[in-house]
Order: C-alpha cells, then sequence, then structure tokens
C-alpha cells in the first residue's frame, strides 16, 4: 500500500523545488519514525510503500520502486530523496538542499555509504571505504526499468542521468551487529546464489578480519542517535518466524 504525506509548508519554507523522500518498509517497520525524525527537516513530503503484508521471502524491489516513484510524480515530487528505514542522512544536508536542488538538468546525487559497526563508527578498509548510492535526484519525465531485479541503482530508473557526488554520507544501520552481517550474507547468497547481480558475492558481509574502523567527525553526524535494539530487521532464513521480528 502507498501512502503520501505532506506536511505544512513551514517544513522547508524557502524550498524552491518540492522534495519528497521515498522509501518501503517491512521487517523494518518499526524503525520508520527515526527514519522520519531524520528527513523531515531535508523534505517536503514522503512517500512510503507498506510492504508488510508480503507474501515472499523478498519482494519484488524495482516493482516497489517503480510504484514509489509513480506516485511521487503524482504528488507533485521534483526531487526525489530516496532511503531505506535502516538508513540515516548526514544532518548536514539539511542545510545543502536548497543548492543541490537549484541546479537544471537530470542530475542523480550519490552518498558516500558508510557501514556503520556501532553507532559512531564505521568500517573503511577495502571494498568498505569505496561504497556509494546514488539518493538524490530530479523527479524524470519518464520512469525507466530496473536493468536488475537486486542491487540496481536508483540513478538506473532515470534518463541520461548526469552522476555527481553531493559529498555528504549516507550511514547505514543494518550492518552494526554480528547477527545482522551473517543474515544478511546468508539472505543474499540465497537470493543470487550464481552472483548475477554482484560478483564479488556476499559472504564478505559477515567477514570482519582486518577490519579498520573510522569515528563519525563531530560535524559530520546523524539525528537521531540510533538506540540499539539488537532486531534482525530481515528474514531469518537460518531462524524461527520470532526471529524476524524486533
Amino acid at each position: 500500500m502507498i501512502t503520501v504525506t505532506l506536511p505544512s509548508p513551514q517544513a522547508r519554507p524557502n524550498a524552491v523545488s518540492r522534495v519528497l523522500a521515498v522509501f518501503s518498509f517491512r521487517y523494518d517497520a518499526h524503525l520508520v519514525p527515526d527514519l522520519l525524525a531524520n528527513i523531515k527537516p531535508m523534505v517536503d513530503g514522503w512517500v512510503s510503500f507498506d510492504d508488510t503484508g508480503s507474501r515472499e521471502l523478498f519482494s519484488d524491489e524495482p516493482a516497489r520502486r517503480h510504484a514509489l516513484l509513480t506516485a511521487a510524480r503524482s504528488a507533485g515530487a521534483q526531487w526525489i530523496l530516496a532511503v531505506d528505514p535502516d538508513e540515516r542522512f548526514e544532518s548536514n544536508l539539511a542545510v545543502a538542499m536548497h543548492a543541490l536542488t537549484c541546479i537544471e538538468g537530470s542530475v542523480a546525487y550519490t552518498f558516500a555509504l558508510r557501514e556503520m559497526y556501532d553507532t559512531e563508527h564505521y568500517r573503511i578498509d577495502g571494498v568498505w571505504g569505496q561504497k556509494t548510492q546514488t539518493r538524490l535526484f530530479r523527479m524524470p519525465n519518464e520512469i525507466c526499468q530496473a536493468r536488475a531485479p537486486l542491487h540496481s541503482p536508483w540513478h538506473h530508473m532515470i534518463p541520461d542521468a548526469e552522476v555527481r557526488d553531493s559529498g555528504f554520507d549516507l550511514y547505514h544501520l543494518k550492518m552494526i551487529t554480528a547477527k545482522r552481517r551473517r543474515a544478511r550474507a546468508d539472505l543474499y547468497q540465497h537470493l543470487d546464489p550464481q552472483r548475477q547481480y554482484q560478483p564479488i558475492g556476499y559472504e564478505y558481509l559477515a567477514d570482519d578480519q582486518n577490519a579498520v574502523f573510522v569515528r563519525v567527525p563531530d560535524r559530520r553526524g546523524y539525528q537521531p542517535k540510533h538506540l540499539e535494539d539488537n532486531g534482525l530487521w530481515m528474514p531469518n532464513l537460518n531462524g524461527t518466524n520470532a526471529e524476524i521480528a524486533r
């Protein structure tokens, strides 16, 4: 089910473009309130996809994304901020949103993806320090189909998008616990056993050897502060249904 929420105009009183966030939720539904607290200063509203009624282990991601973008366009979105419930944007993005969305053309901004291993530190060795995600982009007149059912960047749905670095960080909370790191590797290995959509595979997600961490800089933090609940936030292929929830 799609829901469109448009708060009062006072949320971003000097905005020149309507920016709507889009996200879906299922196993991580309890994380949505903190997600909204994080993005409210950055956007003029949001479109959410309630996926809790799905019966598949992992529902059709491209279909969910297409539905979200279609609803956002109908709600008058000029720019999209895509996010997941287990992610938090750097708080400084709120101040920069005006400048980022004043430019012309089909632009898609990338963010440095910071895989958190506790509430204040993220991993930087090897591939961990190179991850990026495209999450802020101009709403296109035409929405393309995603090129793959897994791991397809959002900008692949935007015709001829010019990809630029936003200069901001996106903090991913799902990797904080070893239990979630193992469950995430198992889930993607199950969904993509031949590594068709990610040649590097997925075992690296649960490999903590030689890990190197840095602290989130004081001036580049996110709000609200994350309170770890030790839940799984995803299906558990090797456990009971009780372990799927918080």
